[in-house]
């Protein structure tokens, strides 16, 4: 089993290398800057007439087809958006990519705004209301429909279309949507307090059963009460760890900057990076988080109740700000104002351990080593060890073409035996014989965990109960929007009968997600990764296709809203 999950994540990384060139990267963005253009800086629309539309100043105005309002179905999306990869992605961007990253976020956050307005604004056009109550919509709808009155070699091909988005959209859903998030909670909780993942997995699967079994309108009245809920607790605690941290926000501020567009040394546990890595994880981390151009979001607002399929596409345009600029932005400034990204050892090996030969050619371990006493406490995450707890040591050796360093981590996991606490080393692929730095050895905080040290470093113990609170939380709204998301690509593809049967296997995987069918970061990266990754490159060219017509109603709308003022 171990062999066939190595080969697949195999597969995987090399799939994701291809669906993750850079090329993609700057095409997004390209789409991105050229509907700010095409709407006239669309974002300013979405913060000034989105904000109202949201807060009711319009709905005299409704009463079209449609299960939701404007404000569900927005806390809908968000639900799905405002996750793990707020906390777990940021922290990812950051510990990898450096300071830089978060400065492409941003840059991804408001070109992003333009994204979701236009992809929104399509499905709102060509979304299928046969049943008022619980309408469809979606890219899969915009080409299929869109395509159907231009004959029927095109209708086939939109059809075709259609059908290969709904995969990509399966594989997301089941994915990033689904299993990071159930097992980002389940590693949380279980280092936080030592709840086995198992059981994790079985309440998550059963929360998001009870909601999903609703259908849309109890998913709409779900979000509408959990994202203001779990978005205030959230930035109500960060917000007091940066007013203890306040003098390090212009520094920040200033690393940001200058990590954006220059290589960063390697700084304790933070390895280095160069523009090129800062660059592509803060766009990868928040091309996941905000879903812009997926073509996930505007499956949630087709069940809006309106009659102006512009007008939410405009309050659409809100959720890349709120998710990236706002959520994103505290996370990731906790993490930098904390120190947290590249902190310090948190023990001392007895010795420097000497690299010696892995069992494979061309790979290099450490012989396993027991941890004196007092850096075993040192160490201690919670009441007491988990099993395999992740640390790493220091090594040098062949350059590194991402960070632009030689310098590599060396995986180990600790383990308890005959009452001492072990080191087993994981081994490292290198032509040439690394050498350890020095007897420095890290916790390895991964994702969500590293926001959760963040918040501990500045305010003991907040940040254990806050991000398994927040992760949970987040997690589950996620899972339910994107079980929606999933369920309306199964409805396209089988129709209502298939339904049932996709729910039951949307709930197992996240019981399979936290049971070991995801054990390690690498393999985490790859499923979300891909999930992303197929998605932007079934719906980017679905958006150019039908992008007049959508940027016609657009100005259309706003002619209408200027004579009526």
């Amino acid at each position: 089993m171990n062999d066939f999950v190595e080969a697949f994540n195999g597969v995987l990384g090399t799939v994701n290398e291809i669906i993750w060139d850079e090329l993609v990267l700057y095409i997004v963005m390209g789409a991105g800057l050229l509907f700010t253009l095409w709407s006239g800086f669309g974002q300013y629309r979405a913060l000034t007439h989105g904000t109202r539309v949201t807060l009711g100043h319009f709905d005299e105005d409704e009463g079209s087809d449609g299960a939701i309002s404007h404000f569900q179905a927005l806390s809908a999306a968000l639900s799905a958006t405002v996750g793990l990869g707020n906390i777990g992605g940021v922290a990812v961007a950051v510990a990898i990519g450096g300071p830089g990253a978060v400065f492409w976020m941003w840059i991804v956050g408001l070109i992003g705004m333009a994204l979701k307005s236009t992809e929104v604004t399509q499905s709102m056009l060509f979304r299928k209301t046969d049943d008022p109550d619980n309408p469809h919509g979606g890219p899969m709808w915009v080409v299929d429909r869109g395509s159907a009155d231009k004959g029927p070699l095109l209708a086939g091909l939109g059809k075709a279309l259609g059908v290969i988005f709904c995969i990509t959209l399966l594989i997301s859903s089941v994915t990033g949507g689904n299993m990071f998030q159930a097992w980002n909670v389940a590693d949380t909780t279980y280092t936080s307090f030592g709840l086995p993942k198992l059981v994790t997995g079985g309440v998550l699967a059963v929360l998001v059963a009870l909601v999903i079994l609703g259908g849309i309108k109890r998913i709409g009245q779900v979000a509408g009460t959990l994202v203001p809920l779990m978005c205030g607790i959230y930035l109500v605690a960060a917000l007091y760890v940066l007013s203890q941290t306040y003098e390090q926000i212009p520094a920040v501020f200033g690393l940001i900057i200058d990590g954006a567009f220059n290589p960063i040394e390697a700084q304790d546990a933070f390895l280095g990076g160069t523009f090129g890595y800062a660059f592509m994880w803060g766009m990868k981390r928040a091309l996941f988080s905000s879903e812009a151009g997926q073509g996930s979001s505007p499956i949630a607002h087709s069940a809006a109740k309106t009659k102006e399929p512009v007008r939410e596409g405009v309050v659409a345009g809100l959720e890349p700000f709120i998710d990236t600029l706002v959520v994103c932005t505290i996370t990731a400034l906790v993490l930098l104002t904390s120190g947290a990204w590249n902190r310090g050892p948190e023990a001392t090996l007895p010795t420097t351990p000497a690299v010696v030969a892995g069992a494979d050619a061309g790979t290099w371990t450490l012989p396993s080593v027991a941890v004196p006493p007092r850096n075993a406490e040192a160490l201690r995450v919670s009441g007491e060890w988990q099993a395999k707890q992740p640390v790493f040591v220091l090594v040098k050796g062949e350059a590194d073409e991402g960070t632009g360093q030689d310098v590599h981590r060396l995986m180990g996991s600790l383990a308890e035996r005959d009452g001492q606490l072990m080191i087993d080393w994981e081994p490292i692929a290198s032509a040439t014989q690394p050498t350890v730095t020095g007897p420095a050895l890290y916790a390895d905080y991964v994702a969500a965990t590293l926001t959760s040290h963040a918040f501990n470093r500045v305010a003991p113990e907040l940040g254990t109960w806050l991000v398994t609170l927040a992760a949970w939380l987040f997690a589950l709204s996620t899972m339910i929007s994107w079980s929606y998301y999933g369920e309306q690509g199964i409805i396209y593809l089988f129709g209502e009968r298939a339904v049932l049967p996709y729910k039951l296997v949307y709930c197992g995987l996240i019981v399979a997600a936290c049971s070991g069918l995801v054990s390690t970061t690498t393999e985490l990266s790859n499923l979300t990764d891909l999930g992303t990754g197929v998605m932007l490159w079934a719906n980017i060219p679905i958006m150019l296709l039908f992008a007049p017509r959508a940027m016609r109603a657009w100005h259309d709308y706003f002619r209408r809203m200027k004579q009526r003022a």
